[in-house]
């Protein structure tokens, strides 16, 4: 049984859980998933009303007041829901529980998601508007993300997502405005837009710049000739024709990032053999969000799940990811969930290692102090040490914060 619980508790006891939560539906109700809250916002920028779609986390409840990590995706009415299931599945134990903000591109997505102004494509004429990319980071800049900070529970750790167009945008926006965001997801983009411009620009930039603080992760559909298919991933910078422009300007910015890093970024690309441009993005975001927070997900697990580790190496343990994940968020996070940290005292507790067990509910109120489960769960420790005085202390703690009747009894029941 131990066993089992250890099995549970570390190697997926947050990916469980938030999967459990999102499962528990109403029988009765008509759709089996709903996706985003519809918002809008008018932009001066653009002299039109953008609408976007926000989707809370599982955990957020409106009388606490937290706040998370925010992810902007481009067309975002098509690629929210699939951004929504990999966070749903895998928030937790490899991402934190982020705000998901779907920002839609469905009017004047070419005009705005499009880096410079062409008027031929491929020895074609080109009349659709375009070359806006300028003005649309204008408007993501100091029109909708204050909007979505000034709505929303969101911190100023930001990822930008897009693919296609919007992963030109996306790679538009790490080159000229890193300062946005912190983490860039760029699918399949179309690099190959103007003669490679942004490619272009991007060499000085790479070279001088410091992107320390920023990652990319970026993707290449197996779409590498739309007639040739000998055309491989290994001859395809050997070809000179149009038909693999888009995919040799892809490989070609992915070795220029490469041969500077240097500079610092973060930086992680994947080839997608059996995927093509309309499909590469699901693989990509599910990849592409693992990759961007692989510094999130829980390390020592096995000596957490030790009863041989000692109490003072896994304090050790706790406050190193503690300082870890405050280095790359800029801010103060509580570094485990809070029911992660009340089971370990619980599991603590009931193999006789009573002072490890104090330390995981310690932990608990040390980084959820407003928790009345917290403190109710230092109350049963005491309690266990046949101590009422300092169980009686918490539970009354714990009323405070619920002001709910199983406390009160509880309170009560203690007196006595």
């Amino acid at each position: 049984m131990i066993k089992r619980i250890q099995f549970l508790l570390i190697t997926g006891l947050t990916i469980v859980f938030q999967q459990f939560a999102c499962a528990q539906t109403d029988e009765n109700q008509l759709y089996l998933e709903k996706t985003g809250t519809l918002d809008s916002v008018y932009s001066k920028v653009l002299q039109e009303y953008r609408h976007v779609y926000v989707q809370l986390p599982n955990s957020f409840n409106a009388d606490r007041n937290k706040k998370y990590p925010v992810v902007f995706i481009l067309d975002g009415e098509v690629f929210l829901p699939t951004l929504k299931n990999v966070h749903d599945f895998y928030s937790g134990g490899f991402m934190p529980e982020m705000v998901l903000v779907g920002v839609s591109n469905s009017k004047n997505r070419t005009r705005d998601l499009t880096t410079s102004v062409i008027r031929t494509k491929y020895g074609m004429p080109f009349n659709e508007e375009n070359g806006e990319a300028i003005n649309f980071s204008k408007f993501m800049e100091n029109e909708l993300i204050p909007f979505i900070e000034s709505n929303y529970p969101v911190t100023a750790f930001r990822t930008l997502i897009g693919h296609s167009y919007a992963g030109l945008f996306t790679v538009f926006t790490l080159m000229n405005y890193p300062y946005l965001f912190d983490n860039y997801l760029a699918i399949d983009p179309s690099l190959d837009w103007d003669d490679q411009k942004v490619i272009n620009e991007s060499k000085a930039i790479l070279t001088n710049q410091n992107f320390s603080s920023k990652s990319l992760f970026m993707s290449l559909s197996g779409q590498l000739h739309m007639q040739n298919p000998e055309i491989t991933i290994d001859n395809v910078m050997k070809d000179t024709s149009d038909f693999t422009i888009f995919a040799r300007s892809n490989i070609e910015f992915s070795d220029l990032v490469k041969q500077n890093s240097k500079n610092g970024l973060t930086y992680e690309w994947k080839f997608y053999s059996k995927d093509l441009h309309g499909t590469v993005s699901f693989p990509s975001i599910m990849d592409g969000m693992i990759s961007l927070f692989d510094w999130y997900q829980m390390e020592n697990t096995y000596k957490i799940n030790s009863f041989e580790t000692p109490k003072e190496e896994l304090f050790s343990i706790v406050k190193y990811r503690e300082k870890k994940l405050k280095n790359h968020f800029g801010y103060q996070v509580a570094p485990y969930p809070e029911d992660l940290l009340t089971m370990l005292g619980y599991m603590n507790l009931e193999m006789q290692q009573p002072e490890k067990a104090k330390m995981y509910f310690e932990f608990a109120i040390e980084y959820y102090p407003e928790s009345a489960n917290a403190h109710d769960s230092m109350a049963d420790y005491y309690l266990a040490q046949k101590d009422n005085v300092n169980a009686l202390k918490f539970v009354k703690k714990a009323y405070d914060l619920s002001g709910s009747d199983y406390h009160k009894k509880r309170i009560e029941g203690l007196k006595q």
